[in-house]
């Protein structure tokens, strides 16, 4: 297994809890990739036709069903509140009229907003870090800090890879190192464009209670730990330097001081910057690749949304061979068949 952030986290967990001896490997240390600057929003989205959608659909059940068969993994069920057009498609049965109950420091509450009380956020690093250790609970190995450069084969198939401390066997890899994945394994098909996709989080420190749950809109989003931690995902502006990430907090802060009544005083503590990876059609690659047997990729932009649901079902694939019906429009053979 390449890549320990929380698709691989999950994939090696489900597969060592159906009894496969699992090698996770990591250029890095755990999350420390996009899964660390993800907002970490677990929700159900409107149906819709992408050929993902009934991945999508399971995603947040997935997470529920994680939540109970893992202790500790700390995940907030507090609802989301979006309006001024935040989801293009929203679900007119979670219409209401008193935003300022659900979030009573709003400066200007909207006269109608939606709340999904379904909703939930994870920490996606502390998410990541609970599934390996259970993992390893399980019988998992992980290497740290072990950069994957290459795929070993031997008898027409995969049956390795090459990292900075020497060969590594297994009957079978899967990818799932996000990004940094793609140079590791062929194109899937001469349509396959994979590029990077930044993401930024921003980090403040607030008073506790600012904030009950997840709050969407055009102009901010946003949610709060119990710690008191404040974690806002922004548009990428481009920033490079100290100092753009400096200008991001500070636009941050002015959105919150806006929008909330008495906010107290908000501290930057950090703005990360992570890069998913994005194919030319938006859609996952979860799957065998088309011309290279032993060789699986999980590579998706929401990563920590569907986690749970492709650990699982990819886990159980892997071991019993049969197909899950919820990854049919996510199989990389899409770019060669169409």
């Amino acid at each position: 297994m390449v890549g320990a952030g929380i698709v691989g986290a999950s994939i090696a967990y489900h597969l060592s809890a159906l009894g496969e001896r699992v090698i996770l490997i990591d250029s890095a240390q755990p999350g420390a990739g996009a899964t660390g600057s993800s907002f970490g929003w677990v929700g159900r989205p409107p149906v819709d036709p992408r050929p993902s959608d009934p991945l999508r659909q399971i995603a947040q059940t997935e997470y529920h069903r994680l939540d109970a068969e893992l202790p500790h993994l700390d995940i907030q069920w507090t609802g989301s509140l979006t309006w001024d057009g935040f989801d293009p498609n929203p679900n007119p049965r979670y219409a209401i009229r008193d935003a300022h109950a659900r979030e009573p420091r709003l400066a200007y509450p909207p006269t109608t907003a939606y709340f999904s009380p379904d909703d939930g956020a994870i920490n996606p690093g502390h998410v990541t870090n609970r599934l390996i250790t259970a993992a390893c609970e399980l019988g998992a190995e992980l290497r740290t800090n072990t950069p994957v450069t290459g795929l070993f084969l031997g008898d027409g198939r995969v049956a390795g890879v090459y990292t900075s401390q020497g060969e590594v066997r297994g009957h079978s890899v899967v990818l799932a190192a996000g990004a940094g994945a793609v140079p590791l394994f062929p194109p899937v098909g001469p349509d396959a464009v994979i590029h990077s996709s930044p993401a930024v989080l921003v980090r403040l420190r607030a008073e506790r209670g600012l904030v009950r749950g997840i709050v969407g809109t055009n102009e901010f989003e946003v949610r709060q730990l119990p710690d008191g931690t404040l974690w806002c995902p922004r548009d990428y502006s481009g920033e490079k330097t100290q100092a753009d990430r400096d200008a991001t907090a500070r636009a941050t802060i002015a959105d919150l001081e806006a929008n909330f009544t008495d906010p107290g005083r908000l501290e930057p503590i950090s703005v990360e910057i992570g890069w998913r990876p994005m194919t030319s059609d938006g859609e996952p690659l979860i799957g065998p690749h088309p011309e290279v047997p032993g060789l699986t990729l999980a590579v998706m932009h929401q990563g920590v949304t569907l986690g749970a649901a492709v650990g699982r079902l990819l886990a159980e694939e892997l071991v019993a061979g049969v197909d899950a019906s919820e990854l049919a429009g996510c199989r990389p053979a899409r770019f060669t068949l169409g």
